[in-house]
């Protein structure tokens, strides 16, 4: 495969690109960003509209840039991997798969995975652990959350309120317990596990469950989860897979306390975790190519290091965000010039330390660090113009 080009499209496509890179593809990318370093790694670039974690990324304008890219792309190409945004649109991707090979879950598996009522009736005809759902009405909505159908991110949950839940929109009751990623390469009848991550979120005002980042512990270290739950849970994606005919990398979202443990969705895509996953030697990405084909994909082992990314948001308005000399250890870097606002994602920071508390104390440094940095070049600039005016005003330099 090595040479050949693969069509990437998501709401942030620059983990699918490095990835890419890695297994030796041609990347030509479509995505809601254009981070530098995503226009750095794309054979091919298009932009797309759309609104970050609705689930519904690009619309029409999707199908236009995939098309554009295809051509670019000429006769050497592998077909079309979507990541995140596309949850809530199963006609959307089957338009696409109309159009181009489909490298991962097919739209009739989304749609069957991504119906909340429809998924939490077919974990309960299992019997997996899966929280109550409901469109209402609500008489009391204090054990209850309202999420978006197709949301991504956790920027779209809230705090359950009176009456029925909106059009589009859903209630969950709530249960305890932190929250884990398994994630899994699937072929339609069953799975194989890649890894179990630790989960966190970065609440603002707005978006109190807003996703901030993912773990996975080092080979050395004591699991994040009981060996029972694990189990219990690996049993329960692999009968979800073969009960919706799930291919490809695709993740299960848990809670748990410790003693009890809830499966509260799956994403069936590559995800957030892919940095910290695509380390085993073997290219993550061609697993997923491969397995979406229907091949059984043994992922590798699981690495020395523990390691972590985590979404590092906007302290502020960056109107515009300053240039700066980006850090190696930060991906997703906004282009100079461009404007990120408050609470937005700024970039992505990536970390790998001896076990998971290292990993953690180095993610909190460099966060520091780089919000230093910027306000630092921020002042820089705004010194340098305000002398630039002096002069031209014929004031003192």
């Amino acid at each position: 495969m090595a040479g050949e080009a693969i069509l990437l499209a998501a709401q942030s496509a620059r983990a699918l690109a490095e990835s890419a890179r890695r297994a030796g593809l041609r990347p030509y990318v479509a995505d809601l960003f254009g981070d530098a370093d995503t226009l750095d790694l794309a054979e091919g670039y298009r932009p797309l509209p759309g609104r970050f974690g609705t689930g519904r990324l690009g619309g029409s304008a999707l199908i236009g840039a995939l098309d554009a890219l295809a051509g670019l792309a000429g006769p050497r190409c592998l077909g079309v991997v979507l990541g995140s945004g596309l949850e809530g649109a199963p006609d959307l991707m089957a338009e696409i798969a109309r159009r181009h090979r489909l490298l991962g879950a097919a739209p009739g598996t989304v749609a069957a995975l991504k119906d909340p009522m429809g998924f939490a009736a077919l974990c309960g005809r299992l019997g997996i652990p899966h929280p109550a759902v409901t469109l209402g009405p609500l008489d009391d909505p204090a054990g209850w959350l309202l999420k978006r159908a197709g949301g991504s991110g956790g920027s779209h949950i809230r705090a359950a309120t009176r009456g029925r839940a909106p059009a589009g929109a859903y209630f969950q009751a709530r249960v305890p317990g932190r929250a884990f990623g398994l994630a899994v390469l699937a072929d339609g009848r069953s799975i194989a596990v890649v890894a179990l991550t630790e989960q966190w979120s970065a609440g603002s005002a707005l978006r109190p469950h807003r996703y901030a980042g993912a773990l996975e512990r080092g080979r050395a270290e004591a699991p994040a989860l009981p060996g029972a739950i694990l189990a219990a849970a690996t049993d329960a994606v692999d009968r979800l897979a073969a009960a919706t005919g799930l291919r490809g990398l695709a993740s299960a979202d848990l809670l748990s306390d410790g003693e009890r443990w809830w499966l509260t969705e799956i994403n069936p895509r590559p995800g957030a975790t892919l940095d910290i996953l695509d380390r085993r030697g073997g290219s993550l990405l061609l697993a997923h190519v491969a397995a979406s084909a229907g091949e059984r994909v043994t992922p590798g082992p699981t690495p020395v290091d523990a390691a972590a990314a985590e979404i590092c948001y906007g302290a502020r308005d960056y109107r515009p965000v300053p240039r700066i000399a980006w850090p190696d250890h930060a991906r997703d870097r906004p282009r100079a010039g461009t404007d990120v606002a408050r609470d937005a994602p700024l970039c992505t920071l990536l970390a790998t330390g001896r076990d998971a508390a290292a990993v953690r104390e180095m993610l909190r440094e460099r966060a520091a660090r780089l919000h230093a940095l910027l306000d630092q070049e921020e002042t820089d600039e705004h010194e340098c113009e305000v002398s630039e005016r002096q002069r031209a005003d014929g004031a003192a330099g």
